[in-house]
């Protein structure tokens, strides 16, 4: 695969490249300098502080020859000080020293040097010397320049396929509300609900753990799904504007098990079709939201006292994340209009939520309703559904 950025990496040519000549020593500096001014860009200091001036000017060196025995501060001062800088950290530094001995080489690489060369020079090993750390500094710009497109590449792809998932979430659950003669905004204020519960619980000594990484976020992300069994249900039965009677009500709490199921099969279709047991694995990691979504669907009218529906589980049995939808689906219920019931307003709904703590719902998540009322109160007052009356006029 050709990488796009390829053409875009601006590294400079060797006939741009800067190199710093760092020695106290005029001769030095007019040796090297008439060696390397021929190639390259040079720039010289005669001192470790004009050293670290001039490595901070544009353009940065690409890559700094450095003599080790200078007065007040010596090549190792200056060494240290470029690595503790990050604008200059990166830089290649090659030492320059009459010191023949052992020890202070590998003093010098031990600071971070990439080569060393002994005085007196010899003109063809320091150009062959400049010329391989230039071509190695090169590569690891590009290289760097190329992983840093890949990154925000690969970041761009994931979002994007995270935008789909949402929206194709979106578009299924909008789907089955529009069967129910609800509007899509009872998905945007349940799942805020739920986000809202789940935000005030993650630090909860019962919740921490089943709300930690990402598993808030697949919660929040799965809360749209949890009516999606309802297209399940005879229009008869689910647009039926009294009271059904309690086999009509057997058919209703059906869509419970049906969204479970639905999704379950979905996903069981999708590994089956993965062409490997590698790509199977990285199928069922990538549906982890949807195993959540096979929760809320399946739980979210269970009741802590076990009187729910349509397994009967009670309290710890029933998943935290069904706990937490419960809620924000009895709330939202309450607070709008529907074909059965007018909207009830935030004292009278308050009192119902209430009512249920330690019944209906998990007393702790009752609490942190609570907490947030104020806000809960807010946004279904922003995502009010359209006044239909108001609608029938225009």
């Amino acid at each position: 695969m050709t990488i796009a950025s390829s053409r875009d990496v601006r590294v400079p040519s060797a006939q741009k490249q800067t190199i710093l000549i760092v020695d106290d020593t005029p001769q030095n500096l007019t040796i090297l300098g008439e060696l390397l001014q021929p190639h390259y860009r040079v720039r010289a200091a005669n001192s470790g502080e004009r050293a670290l001036r001039a490595a901070s000017l544009q353009p940065r060196p690409d890559l700094i020859l450095l003599d080790v025995m200078m007065p007040e501060m010596d090549g190792y001062a200056v060494m240290q000080h470029l690595h503790g800088d990050a604008a200059t950290s990166n830089i290649p530094v090659i030492f320059v020293t009459a010191m023949h001995d052992a020890e202070s080489e590998e003093h010098g690489l031990e600071l971070g040097a990439v080569d060393y060369i002994t005085k007196p020079i010899n003109p063809a090993i320091v150009l062959a010397r400049v010329r391989t750390h230039l071509e190695l500094k090169h590569a690891r710009d590009r290289l760097a320049v190329e992983n840093e497109w890949l990154e925000s590449e690969v970041a761009r792809r994931m979002s994007e396929n995270l935008l789909i998932q949402d929206l194709s979430v979106r578009a299924l659950a909008c789907l089955s509300e529009a069967r129910d003669n609800e509007t899509g905004l009872h998905i945007v204020r349940t799942q805020t609900y739920v986000e809202l519960l789940a935000r005030h619980l993650e630090n909860h000594d019962r919740f921490r753990d089943a709300l930690a990484g990402e598993h808030l976020g697949r919660i929040v992300k799965a809360a749209p799904l949890h009516d999606v069994g309802k297209v399940g249900v005879p229009d008869s039965i689910l647009l039926k504007p009294g009271r059904l009677t309690p086999e009509e009500f057997e058919i209703m709490k059906s869509h419970a098990m049906i969204g479970a199921d639905a999704i379950n099969k979905a996903m069981a279709q999708a590994i089956a079709a993965c062409a490997d047991a590698e790509a199977a694995e990285r199928a069922v990691k990538a549906f982890d939201f949807l195993e959540v979504a096979k929760e809320i669907a399946a739980g979210h009218h269970e009741k802590w006292d076990g009187s729910g529906y349509p397994v009967g589980l009670a309290g710890d049995a029933i998943p935290v994340s069904a706990r937490l939808m419960a809620l924000a689906d009895v709330f939202d219920a309450l607070m709008t209009r529907r074909v059965y019931k007018p909207a009830f307003d935030i004292d009278e709904t308050t009192r119902i939520i209430n009512e249920g703590r330690g019944k209906h719902f998990d007393p702790d998540v009752v609490d942190a309703f609570q907490a947030c009322l104020e806000q809960f109160a807010d946004i279904a007052q922003r995502f009010a559904d359209p006044d239909p009356e108001a609608h029938e006029a225009m």
